[in-house]
């Protein structure tokens, strides 16, 4: 078994309220739960209202498997026109 993770630290430009940072990370966060089955969740920054810090998790039986999932959910996030991504980081156990 093999278990992905992807933290991802996100600079949202446009938001000006908590109320408009909650759509944006709720609307990717159901995003990405449809489009790849990955478990979501923002970790840190929670009341920042232009951060926002995602943990994205999959588990699998290959890595190779993995590395996909996860990389195909971080360029949907890189394409959000609404966020920039800042930091980032993969990590595989």
């Amino acid at each position: 078994m093999i278990v992905g993770t992807l933290e991802v630290e996100l600079y949202l430009s446009g938001s000006d309220s908590l109320k408009y940072k909650r759509m944006i990370i709720r609307s990717l966060r159901d995003r990405l739960r449809k489009k790849f089955n990955v478990s979501v969740a923002e970790t840190d920054l929670n009341d920042k209202w232009q951060r926002a810090r995602l943990g994205i998790a999959v588990v699998g039986n290959s890595r190779a498997h993995v590395d996909e999932v996860l990389q195909k959910a971080f360029v949907l996030i890189d394409a959000l026109p609404e966020a920039e991504i800042v930091d980032h980081g993969f990590d595989y156990t």
